[in-house]
């Protein structure tokens, strides 16, 4: 039976398999796509991605229900922390401009199998939240009609109360989305032309409603007669910061599109932070007008602004702010269908997906084939699907891939940079093959124990610490962590703080509801993992850091992502266990997908080198210094040519 069990070596190997990471292209500029795209175009495209339907309809549904006029303190405490991702996602897309946004960025920091998941649930997450919008432009626009083409349908076409399915057919949704998905294969340049005109319209809209309503408002609606400013109090602040958050989801297709940009090392950071800036204000500014026009607890959630301007004898105004509203949406739907093919085409592009996703069409340089399979099946999904329960789905996806670029951030910024330098060995000459270590190069066949030595003196590699090198000032206190690779203790403290701030979640979001702690152990909890987070934090935080690049990079590392991490994990957990049951049975399709297909056809996968036996011998000199000489065995097991058997140790890996 015995024979049967995968031997430890077989284990590790598998193990390395799954966290490989991607090697990148020496020149990273270079592309199949058309760099085409300037920051005022991507600008647009991150503004169209995050100022839809919500600035219409949420607003007036998180006001009513959720937090009152506070809801302007929501919007704020949610852009901030939508800008602590934000800010992870500028710094990976100006290092790292290739397609792919969160799949692309954990690959290259954490490894395969987490880049996959991540992936495979952003492609669902584009999928639904493509279709869910199409189908909330359709119902906007028959409601301006007195829903003439509901009731159309069900005269002539019929419905079907199925589980899981709409009460009838929506071809207007469908037929929207084919007609995005043509313009969309026609390239990046009609697709950012088009994007420009529906953004002009909707922002002209915008700039009419905040001029109207601070005209119309009457500051007597945040008065206390009317319940005040803040009617919920400070729960209900943060339960609408919890919803607002979403509003701001969509500044990745930014990330997504830095294949396509003329200059993504500036272009990028740029327009993520001029589309999340001009997003929040619109979101904050609307917000006012709106409570101030009319009182809070009179507003109509599905239509609050077009209703708000008719209360005070405006009626003509709810077209215009219809009109807005529709072009809005045709903004988001754009992004969706112009974000969804990029990541197929990066995951189809490395082996993980089905290879016949990574053409590019000769002319208008577009993943033809992904922009016109995706679109048809979410054109399927507005048509005949019920998306109402599935819309909760879209969170889950976005804040996993939010907390896994985070901590990818501070996976990357402790990592070594790549140096191309042949390794010196004791007469001088360079070693014959390179290999992975201090000053390697990005080849990895001689990864083993001896790369965890040392050659140098101590009092040298004081001089010069490479990043991910315990920091001089510490050695004193945490000498035995020297030993470790570089990184490896950073690796390990993220780990750490991960799962410290899973626990310390856990504990603020079911400690008094569904786990009944009684409050000693209950604080207890908390202030263990509070420590263990600190602590692990602390520990990142006392190695040495790439220095500073000509790339953007974050402020406040390891801190930001940090904080980062612990918003999207609490925010998470707030999700209904629904929500999580369908997220588990995605992630096990994923699974079948990525061990039936990915693994084998992996890039990474194809170029890994066969395993080599490797011999070294060690001279120990009297002064304590260490030297290492590596070579190349031949197959025969025979003895390298000038080298005793008596002094060498077969190493094999």
């Amino acid at each position: 039976m015995a024979r049967w069990l995968p031997r430890s070596a077989d284990l590790t190997r598998f193990c390395q398999k799954l966290n490989r990471v991607k090697t990148l292209e020496d020149d990273m500029m270079e592309t199949s796509f058309n760099r085409c795209l300037s920051t005022i175009d991507l600008t647009l495209l991150g503004i169209g991605g995050m100022v839809g339907s919500g600035l219409y309809v949420l607003t007036g549904t998180v006001a009513k229900e959720i937090a009152g006029p506070a809801v302007i303190v929501s919007f704020i405490i949610a852009g901030f922390a939508s800008l602590l991702a934000a800010l992870c996602y500028a710094e990976f897309g100006a290092r790292v401009p290739k397609t792919g946004s969160a799949y692309m960025f954990t690959y290259v920091s954490v490894g395969e199998i987490w880049a996959f998941l991540i992936g495979w649930n952003v492609l669902l997450e584009y999928m639904i939240g493509g279709a869910a919008v199409a189908r909330a432009w359709s119902g906007y626009l028959d409601s301006i009609f007195n829903h003439k083409i509901k009731n159309f349908t069900e005269t002539h076409v019929g419905t079907w109360q199925v589980p899981f399915l709409a009460r009838y057919p929506d071809f207007l949704a469908a037929a929207v989305l084919l007609v995005a998905t043509a313009f969309i294969s026609f390239g990046a340049k009609v697709s950012s032309w088009l994007n420009h005109v529906f953004s002009a319209i909707s922002m002209g809209v915008i700039l009419f409603i905040l001029i109207m309503g601070f005209i119309l408002a009457q500051p007597k609606n945040w008065g206390a007669q009317e319940g005040g400013f803040a009617p919920y109090g400070l729960s209900g602040i943060m339960a609408g910061t919890a919803t607002c958050f979403y509003a701001f989801v969509g500044f990745d297709v930014i990330a997504a599109s830095s294949e396509e940009a003329r200059n993504p090392q500036r272009a990028v950071p740029r327009a993520i932070a001029f589309s999340l800036g001009l997003a929040t204000g619109a979101y904050i500014l609307v917000s006012v007008v709106l409570t101030l026009m009319v009182p809070w607890h009179t507003l109509d959630p599905d239509s609050a602004l077009a209703d708000a301007f008719y209360r005070r004898g405006y009626a003509w105004a709810g077209f215009l702010v219809a009109a807005g509203s529709i072009c809005a949406m045709n903004t988001v739907l754009l992004s969706n269908l112009f974000s969804l093919p990029r990541i197929v085409y990066a995951m189809a592009e490395d082996g993980l997906f089905f290879r016949v996703f990574s053409q590019v069409h000769p002319r208008t340089q577009v993943p033809v084939v992904g922009i016109v399979v995706f679109g048809l099946l979410m054109a399927l999904l507005a048509l005949v699907f019920d998306l109402e329960a599935l819309v909760q789905f879209l969170s889950i996806g976005t804040l996993l891939a939010y907390t896994f670029v985070a901590a990818s951030i501070i996976v990357l910024r402790f990592q070594q940079q790549k140096v191309d330098a042949p390794v010196p060995v004791a007469d001088g000459r360079p070693s014959p093959e390179p290999c992975e270590g201090p000053s390697a190069g990005e080849l990895k066949e001689y990864e083993s124990f001896s790369d965890k030595l040392q050659l140098v003196d101590k009092d040298k590699s004081k001089e010069h610490r490479e990043p991910g090198q315990l920091k001089a000032a510490f050695e004193p206190y945490l000498e035995f962590l020297s030993d470790f690779y570089p990184g490896e203790v950073v690796t390990v403290a993220v780990v750490t703080l991960m799962v410290s701030a899973i626990c310390l979640c856990s504990i603020l979001v079911f400690g008094n509801t569904h786990l009944h702690l009684p409050t000693w152990s209950y604080s207890l909890l908390l202030i263990l993992f509070s420590l263990g987070f600190l602590l692990s934090l602390l520990l990142i935080w006392a190695h040495e850091q790439q220095r500073s690049t000509q790339t953007f990079q974050i402020p406040l590392v390891p801190l930001s992502p940090a904080l980062s991490i612990v918003l999207n994990i609490y925010l998470m957990l707030k999700l209904s266990y629904m929500t999580w049951l369908r997220f588990a049975i995605w992630l096990l399709l994923g699974l079948l997908v990525y061990f039936g297909y990915g693994i084998w056809h992996s890039k990474e996968n194809l170029q890994e080198p066969r395993p080599q036996r490797v011999s070294a011998r060690y001279v120990v000199f009297p002064s304590g210094s260490l030297e290492e000489r590596v070579q190349a065995v031949q197959p025969s097991s025979q003895p390298a040519a000038g080298l005793p058997d008596t002094n060498t140790e077969d190493c094999k890996r």
